[in-house]
Parts: structure tokens; sequence; C-alpha cells
């Protein structure tokens, strides 16, 4: 399986009331994020097979505009396993059940996004890897511990995109 990590997208200043907090939506920024990463992952050939998300309206919305932009038809499936309180036990069995799939993208929340990564990939969490917003990680399941293939986030996204517009070829004269 090929397992994509993403964490939401930019939803504006958090709130102090937990319930006002879950409401909080995507800002502009956030949406441009969304369409600049899901470009990215069709540039890449990404196949998703499910899209999983955090039940928080910020995460639901990021899960729904990127598997728009990607042609998804499937509906996007809420678990609480990526929601702030997600333990990596349940998301393990939330993964369990999609193990029999080939693309998973699934949409959480700092820091359960980059410590589920960090246990992914070391076995016992000893790594530490910086999830920016709307940043996705392809992990390889295939392997034990699973294997990182690519960590991209917007900035690199937007460095990648402006240097492809821009000729490799050097400048010459034709006289």
């Amino acid at each position: 399986m090929n397992l994509y990590l993403m964490r939401h997208a930019n939803a504006g200043v958090p709130r102090e009331n937990p319930a006002l907090d879950s409401k909080r939506g995507l800002i502009k920024e956030g949406k441009d994020q969304c369409m600049l990463m899901a470009r990215m992952l069709f540039a890449f050939k990404v196949q998703i097979d499910v899209i999983v998300a955090s039940p928080l309206k910020r995460a639901m919305q990021t899960a729904q505009m990127v598997g728009n932009e990607l042609g998804y038809e499937g509906k996007v499936e809420v678990s609480p396993a990526l929601g702030l309180n997600g333990t990596y036990t349940d998301f393990q069995r939330m993964l369990a059940r999609y193990a029999d799939r080939e693309g998973v993208l699934v949409v959480g929340h700092n820091p359960n996004m980059f410590q589920f990564l960090g246990r992914l990939i070391t076995g016992n969490g000893g790594a530490a890897i910086r999830m920016r917003k709307a940043s996705i990680a392809r992990v390889d399941m295939d392997h034990h511990p699973a294997l990182l293939r690519w960590l991209i986030d917007p900035r690199m996204a937007r460095a990648i995109y402006a240097s492809t517009g821009k000729s490799s070829l050097p400048k010459t004269s034709r006289k």
C-alpha cells in the first residue's frame, strides 16, 4: 500500500473554544494550498483508492478539495483516529481496514500526523518530522518498518512549479 499522509491546509487562527475550533474552515490560502498539492499529486501520477479524513471541518475540506482535483469519485470517509485525540493504536486499526487498497490518502492534524509518520518509519517513534500545513508524505507500507518515499510541502511545490516554467537550455545567439 502507498499511504499518503496529509496535514490539513491553512485554516487561519485557532479558536480558544474547542467546539468553535472544530468548525474552523479553510481560509483562501488554505484553499490555494489544496489546489497546489493536488496538482503535485497529479503530476506524480498518484492513484488514490480511498480518502479518509479527520471529522474536523478543515481536514474534511482539505480532503474533499484534493479529492475533487484528483478526480476521486468516492466519498471521503471520516475517522476519529485522525482527529485531535486519535492515538497511534487507533491509527493502526484504521489502516488495517484499508490494507487491501493500493493508494490511501489520510488527512489529519499535527502533532498526530508527524507522530504517526515517525512511528511508521522507525517502528518506535524515534523520528521527528516536521509537516507544515498541507504537507504530504508518501509512505511505502510494504516495507517493515515502512519506507518514507517523499515529503513535500506547499513551499517546495511552489518552487518546483516556478523552476519548471523556465527553460533549462542555455540562451544562445543565432547570428
